[in-house]
């Protein structure tokens, strides 16, 4: 990377720089990802109940911030080269570009012999796939210059690879912005939740206020709602759910929540609660009650007395 630098400012060669900061970036990405490891290790505290683990996402969304800058620079340059084209070193560039695409199909070779399944070496495998086609572009406008001295070549190719470049920082940049609005993870659904629960948990009614969020790019967390049927175990149902939650959807940290209902609607709810609390008072201030009246409750399967004294 460092030599792509130098020999991209000695031969004039904008290819070269464009190559150059493709590999910075992935670089950068690396150390930014580790460091975002490191800091993300500190322990939770009062006031960050979560620890400093999205420093990784946020992290993330610099690095996609930095590339678009980068991108934002070459496509400048090559601008100005096309109205203003300067000459280019063809011997001194096409010798870095080599290098540059050695060291890259070295690279390649290593990660694809490891675990081709595993996500991370896959990914990295395609960063560097991503270098060595720069590389690849750098060393065929270098062969362009020598043989035709025709630069425009060296500004269009070095748009190419900004164009890579863009594709990496766009994704990175939607990943990060979705993960800090807390959206729901990829193949975890609201829906695909409520319908599982409901098919696979006996004593399960329906399910409801369903939150599934990221803390970071491999933590999930979700919280919701379960309504139980009569005679239910309360404690097997809720643990059956989060089982279900941590296996089949690798939610870290499931949080279920039973809204109690019985038999006559009345519900021990917050929202259908202040509802109900609503509805008596209007009852009971159209009517009157005698002295020691009392009416039989069944909200949660109690029996409970509503006395009232006027």
């Amino acid at each position: 990377m460092v030599v792509e630098v130098v020999g991209g400012l000695w031969s004039g060669s904008l290819a070269l720089l464009a190559d150059a900061g493709h590999m910075m970036t992935d670089a950068a990405a690396l150390a930014l990802a580790y460091a975002a490891f490191r800091f993300g290790q500190r322990s939770p505290d009062a006031k960050r109940t979560f620890g400093y683990l999205r420093f990784e996402v946020v992290a993330g969304l610099i690095n996609a911030v930095t590339l678009f800058a980068i991108v934002a620079f070459i496509v400048y340059e090559a601008w100005e080269r096309f109205n203003q084209p300067q000459p280019v070193m063809a011997a001194p560039m096409f010798a870095v570009a080599i290098a540059g695409l050695l060291v890259n199909i070295l690279v390649f070779w290593i990660l694809t012999r490891g675990d081709s399944e595993h996500v991370n070496i896959k990914g990295a495998a395609l960063h560097v796939m991503g270098d060595l086609l720069g590389s690849v572009g750098a060393v065929a406008a270098a062969v362009v210059i020598y043989f035709t001295a025709w630069t425009p070549i060296d500004p269009i190719l070095s748009v190419v690879v900004s164009l890579l470049v863009l594709r990496s920082a766009w994704k990175l940049l939607g990943k990060s912005l979705h993960i800090l609005l807390e959206g729901a993870p990829d193949g975890v659904s609201p829906e695909e939740i409520e319908h599982h629960i409901q098919d696979t948990v006996p004593g399960v009614v329906s399910l409801s206020h369903i939150h599934v969020w990221s803390i970071t790019s491999k933590r999930t967390l979700a919280t919701m709602h379960v309504r139980l049927a009569e005679g239910s175990d309360p404690r097997t149902v809720v643990q059956a759910v989060e089982r279900e939650l941590v296996d089949r959807f690798e939610i870290e940290h499931p949080t279920v929540a039973v809204d109690w209902s019985g038999s006559d609607g009345c519900s021990l709810s917050p929202k259908r609660t202040a509802a109900a609390a609503v509805k008596a008072h209007h009852d009971h201030s159209g009517h009157d009650h005698g002295h020691g009246s009392a009416k039989k409750s069944t909200c949660g399967g109690g029996g409970g007395k509503h006395a009232h004294a006027h």
